[in-house]
């Protein structure tokens, strides 16, 4: 019962992390979901294992390494701890695992979230990312072009409902985050601080803006990937109350 639960859970937020974080391009196979983005971020570059499948991973797994081979990118595979069976085997074939990952929840309904209020710092929110990004990118310094320009295209392709938030500090733009809600949940992600302001707690409050406002938008969770190894980022998210759900990495092959 409790495998059948996690199962159920983990393909819940893996589908709604794919609507969130929207790949350019992707290819279903037998149940797995290829996801292409011209390199641009592992997780819209990677193999979601996510639906039961029929054929065999001898079958499988070079299928997959081919059609990242004729990308030019290499082949990641993304591994939750049901994958067990799927990880051995790449194991064994020489991959190794990368950016073990949490994904974090937040019941808002019993740890409501409320932003501090500070005469220094305003809120911009928007639904659309017209103006949200070109200060992303700024703040985040993604300053090649190539990056930049895949990124639009990627958040163009979001379908579900947005919410982006760019935090003013002492009238600069200093923070940001989005959120992605479907049905009742919200994604949070962007989140991302100007290097010379860390240290000043705007990325806690950057994201108490962006939760907050998403609970009056309907949401009553959150939920948000993080590195394990990011520990600032790891225990703002537990102050804001957040807990691990499940884990993931990526098998990537040693070459």
């Amino acid at each position: 019962m409790g495998d059948t639960y996690m199962n159920e859970q983990i393909q819940k937020f893996e589908e709604m992390c794919l609507n969130g974080h929207v790949a350019l391009n992707t290819l279903l196979y037998d149940g797995w979901i290829l996801k292409f983005s011209e390199g641009y971020t592992g997780r819209a570059n990677s193999i979601t294992v996510l639906y039961p499948s029929s054929k065999s991973f001898e079958e499988k797994v070079p299928f997959c390494e081919q059609a990242y081979k004729k990308q030019g990118l290499p082949c990641l595979f993304k591994i939750t701890e049901i994958d067990s069976e799927l990880n051995d085997f790449l194991a064994k074939r020489g991959y190794e695992p990368v950016t073990p990952t949490d994904l974090m929840i937040c019941d808002l309904t019993t740890s409501p979230v409320t932003s501090e209020k500070d005469s220094s710092i305003e809120y911009i929110f928007s639904s659309v990312p017209d103006e949200w990004l070109p200060v992303f990118l700024k703040v985040h310094e993604i300053n090649d072009l190539h990056d930049q320009d895949v990124f639009r295209r990627m958040i163009s392709k979001v379908l579900v409902d947005t919410i982006y938030c760019t935090l003013i500090y002492e009238g600069k733009p200093a923070a940001c985050a989005s959120a992605a809600i479907e049905n009742g949940y919200m994604l949070l992600q962007n989140v991302v601080v100007s290097p010379e302001l860390r240290g000043h707690g705007l990325g806690k409050k950057v994201c108490s803006a962006l939760l907050e406002k998403s609970q009056k938008e309907s949401a009553h969770h959150s939920f948000l990937q993080v590195v394990q190894t990011n520990d600032i980022a790891v225990n703002l998210y537990k102050k804001l109350g957040f807990e691990k759900l499940y884990s993931y990495w990526y098998m990537k092959k040693n070459q």
